[in-house]
């Protein structure tokens, strides 16, 4: 079982609230820059074993159709065995299930119109946006792009938060 989702991340930091002593407020200097990441990331699901996989790629560009095939040939690459794909209705993913029908390694399952809350993979970004990269202000395109990979690779590492993503799903218990 896989789900899979995408996510952007821009150059300007995401401002959360932050501790500083009394009197001295943080000052985040950054330019108005608007480069960005487009990242697609997937968390497979071995239930026989609750292991959990992260698998990611970022693109300089915006997702598209073939990214998406694209990523999960790949995935099945990796895994080397059928999946069960679980994904939203973005009009990306129904192009590029056209494309992927006719695979018999490949089960597509959809979830409903707007349940992001059902989709481990956003715990996983929103941990990476709020948690990792708050207040972060990268140098470039590049700086940001290796603050992506070692946050989610740091999370690929970490059971217990990748178990956590699955149980604000209410997927695991």
């Amino acid at each position: 079982m896989v789900f899979l989702d995408e996510s952007g991340f821009m150059l300007h930091p995401l401002r959360r609230r932050t501790w500083a002593p009394r009197g001295q407020t943080p000052i985040h200097y950054a330019w108005d820059r608007h480069d960005r990441w487009s990242v697609i990331g997937a968390l497979s699901l071995a239930p026989w074993a609750l292991r959990i996989g992260v698998y990611f790629r970022l693109y300089d560009h915006n997702i598209a159709t073939d990214d998406v095939v694209e990523f999960v040939k790949h995935l099945h690459g990796q895994l080397g065995r059928k999946l069960i794909l679980i994904w939203d209705r973005w009009n990306v993913h129904r192009s590029a299930a056209k494309r992927l029908t006719h695979y018999r390694w490949l089960q597509l399952e959809w979830l409903p119109s707007y349940a992001p809350e059902l989709n481990p993979v956003e715990s996983m970004w929103n941990h990476t946006k709020y948690s990792d990269l708050a207040n972060f202000i990268p140098d470039d395109a590049q700086h940001l792009s290796q603050a992506i990979r070692s946050s989610i690779t740091n999370q690929r590492h970490d059971p217990y938060l990748k178990h956590s993503f699955f149980r604000q799903a209410d997927l695991i218990t």
